[in-house]
C-alpha cells in the first residue's frame, strides 16, 4: 500500500469517527424522558405508576436493539443508521403531536409503542457507530468507547440546555428536536460511516493515540462549557443565542483531525512507506512479529491439548451461544443489570424526585447527570486503557469502584441530606457513565469481534429490564403508595419519604454489583495478563529495532 494511499485510508476512518461523535451527540434521546414527562403526565392524566410504565415502554425499545444486533452483520452501516433515523422520526414525532396538542392525547396503548419506537430507533445508531468504530480502531477499544459513549451522556445536556437557550424549556419544542435532528444528523453521517482495511503500522498507531487524545480535549471541552452554562443559568436571550451558536462550533471542531489528514494524503512530503498489511476485519488484533505469533501459537496448542476443541476459551472468537452458556457472560450481564438499572430509575424518575425534594425545575439535574456521565464515560475508557497497558490492570475493576460510589450516592439521596439532589446526580451520572463505557470493551476482549454486534445488543437487555425492575415496578409502586391523588386524575408527593425507600433498596442491589464486578476481575486476571504481555512484547521488539 503506498503513502498516498496510506493516508488516504486514515482520513477516512477519520471522517468517519467524526460522523460517529455526531450521532451519538443526538442518539442519547433515551435518556432525556424527564424533560417532557410531566406534560405528557398532566395531559394524560396519569399516576405515577403509569408514567414509570410509559418509560419502561421507552426502554422496552432497547429489547429490539436484538434485530440491530443481528443486523448489524448482515447489513450495510448506512442502511442500519437509516433505519434508525426514520424510526426516532416517527416515535418522537408522534409524541411531539400530542405534546403540541396538535392532536388529541393517544390512548395508553398507542403511547407506549410510539414510546418504544423512540427508544429502540438509538439501538440502531449506537449498534452502527460502535460496532464500525471498534473494529476500525481494535488497538484503542477504551478511547473509542469513553467518547463515544461520553457523547452519549453529553447529547442529554447538550438537547436540553440547547431547548433552554431557545426555546424556554418548551417540551413539545423539545420533542420536535429529538425527532427531527437525529434524522438529519443520521443522513449525514450515512455517506461517511463505514469499515475501512487496517494496518499494523507502528506510524499509524502512534496517530491513533495523538488524535484520540485531541478528540479526548475537545470533548471536555464541550463538556465544561455545558456545565459553566448550567451553573451561570442567564435569562438574557443574546448569552442564550451566543451559547448556542459557540456549542455548535465546539461540535464541529473535531472535523479538523480528518481535514489535516486529507492534506497530509494530498502533499505526501516527509513519511516512508511503512511496511503494512491489511487485516481482515473479523480477526482478532495480531501481534507485529513473527516470533511473538509463534510464541503464542505454541501456546495455543498447548492449551488446545487441554481443552474440548470445538469450545472456545475467553479472550477467543465466541459465538452468541458459546458467550452464554459461560460464567463469565452471567457475571457481566448481571453486574451490568446492577449499575444501570438502577441509574435508569434515577434518571426516568428525576423530574418527579426534584419534585418531592423540594425542586420545582429538575432540568439543572438532568443536565448535571448528563455531564458528569460524560465525565464517567471518557475518563474511564481512557483511564482503563491506560492501566491496561501499562499493568494489566482488569477492566471489571474499574465496574466495581463505580458500583460501590454509586451505593453511596443513593444512600445520600435515601438520607435527604441538604444538597443531597446535587451529589446524587453528579455521583449517578458519573458512575453510570463508567458503567457504560468499560462494559463495552470488556465484553468484546472477553468474548471476541465476531459476532460483537449482537452481543453488544443482548447486554443492552438490561436497560429494558432494569428500567422495568427498578422504574416501573419498585419505584413506581412504592411512589404510587406514599402520593396522594389530585383532582382530575393522577398523583402528587412531597417529601424524602417518597423515594427514600427505593434509594436504600437501589444501594443494596449497588452493593450486589460491586461483588459481582470484583468476582470477575478476579476470574478474567489471566486474560488482561495476556493482553498486557502481548502489547509490552510488542513496543519491547519494537524499541529493539
Amino acid at each position: 500500500m503506498g503513502i498516498r494511499e496510506t493516508y488516504t485510508f486514515s482520513a477516512w476512518k477519520w471522517l468517519g469517527f467524526v460522523s460517529a461523535v455526531w450521532v451519538q451527540t443526538i442518539s442519547g434521546n433515551n435518556y432525556t424522558f424527564s424533560n417532557y414527562s410531566d406534560a405528557i403526565k398532566t395531559l394524560m392524566n396519569l399516576t405515577q405508576l403509569q408514567l414509570n410504565n410509559l418509560s419502561v415502554a421507552k426502554d422496552v425499545g432497547k429489547a429490539f436493539g436484538l434485530l440491530a444486533g443481528l443486523a448489524s452483520d448482515r447489513l450495510p452501516t448506512p442502511l442500519i443508521l437509516l433505519i434508525g433515523a426514520i424510526e426516532g422520526l416517527i416515535g418522537y414525532g408522534a409524541q411531539w403531536l400530542v405534546v403540541s396538542q396538535r392532536i388529541q392525547p393517544l390512548s395508553y396503548w398507542k403511547m407506549c409503542i410510539f414510546m418504544c419506537m423512540g427508544g429502540n430507533s438509538s439501538t440502531w445508531m449506537n449498534t452502527a457507530v460502535l460496532v464500525t468504530c471498534i473494529r476500525n480502531f481494535r488497538r484503542n477499544r477504551g478511547p473509542v468507547s469513553g467518547i463515544l459513549k461520553g457523547y452519549v451522556g453529553l447529547s442529554t445536556a447538550i438537547f436540553t440546555d440547547l431547548c433552554a437557550a431557545l426555546f424556554s424549556d418548551d417540551p413539545a419544542k423539545f420533542l420536535i428536536m429529538l425527532a427531527v435532528i437525529p434524522f438529519a444528523v443520521c443522513l449525514s453521517a450515512i455517506f461517511f460511516l463505514r469499515e475501512i482495511p487496517q494496518t499494523t503500522s507502528v506510524a499509524a498507531e502512534k496517530e491513533e493515540t495523538r488524535y484520540f487524545a485531541i478528540f479526548n480535549t475537545v470533548a471536555v471541552v464541550v463538556a465544561v462549557y455545558l456545565l459553566a452554562y448550567d451553573l451561570i443559568a442567564s435569562s438574557n436571550q443574546v448569552v442564550r443565542l451566543v451559547f448556542a451558536v459557540i456549542l455548535l462550533i465546539l461540535l464541529a471542531s473535531p472535523l479538523a483531525v480528518p481535514v489535516y489528514s486529507f492534506i497530509k494524503s494530498w502533499r505526501l512530503v516527509g513519511f516512508e512507506d511503512d511496511t503494512e498489511r491489511q487485516e481482515p476485519l473479523l480477526k482478532e488484533e495480531a501481534t507485529s512479529t513473527a516470533e511473538v505469533v509463534s510464541k503464542q501459537n505454541e501456546a495455543a496448542e498447548e492449551e488446545t491439548a487441554l481443552v474440548e476443541k470445538t469450545r472456545p476459551v475467553i479472550g477467543e472468537e465466541h459465538t452468541i451461544m458459546e458467550a452464554m452458556q459461560t460464567l463469565d457472560f452471567w457475571v457481566l450481564f448481571v453486574s451490568f443489570l446492577c449499575g444501570v438499572g438502577t441509574g435508569m430509575a434515577v434518571m426516568n424518575n428525576m423530574a418527579q424526585i426534584g419534585l418531592s425534594l423540594g425542586h420545582a425545575d429538575v432540568s439543572m439535574f438532568i443536565s448535571l447527570t448528563s455531564i458528569w456521565g460524560f465525565f464517567g464515560r471518557i475518563i474511564s475508557g481512557s483511564v482503563s486503557e491506560y492501566f491496561l497497558k501499562n499493568a494489566g490492570t482488569p477492566r471489571p475493576l474499574w465496574n466495581a469502584a463505580s458500583q460501590i460510589l454509586m451505593a453511596v450516592g443513593f444512600l445520600l439521596m435515601a438520607l435527604a441530606v441538604p444538597g443531597c439532589l446535587y451529589i446524587g446526580s453528579i455521583v449517578v451520572g458519573l458512575c453510570y457513565g463508567v458503567r457504560l463505557a468499560v462494559t463495552v470493551p470488556v465484553a468484546s476482549e472477553l468474548f471476541g469481534l465476531k459476532y460483537y454486534g449482537l452481543l453488544y445488543n443482548i447486554l443492552i437487555l438490561n436497560l429494558p429490564i432494569g428500567s422495568f425492575l427498578f422504574s416501573g415496578l419498585l419505584a413506581g409502586y412504592l411512589y404510587d403508595a406514599q402520593a396522594t391523588p389530585t383532582p382530575g386524575g393522577g398523583n402528587t408527593c412531597v417529601g424524602a419519604h417518597c423515594y427514600g425507600l427505593v434509594f436504600i433498596v437501589m444501594a443494596i442491589v449497588s452493593v450486589v454489583g460491586f461483588g459481582l464486578d470484583v468476582l470477575l476481575a478476579i476470574r478474567t486476571k489471566s486474560i488482561y495478563t495476556k493482553i498486557f504481555n502481548s502489547r509490552k512484547s510488542k513496543k519491547s521488539l519494537t524499541a529493539g529495532k
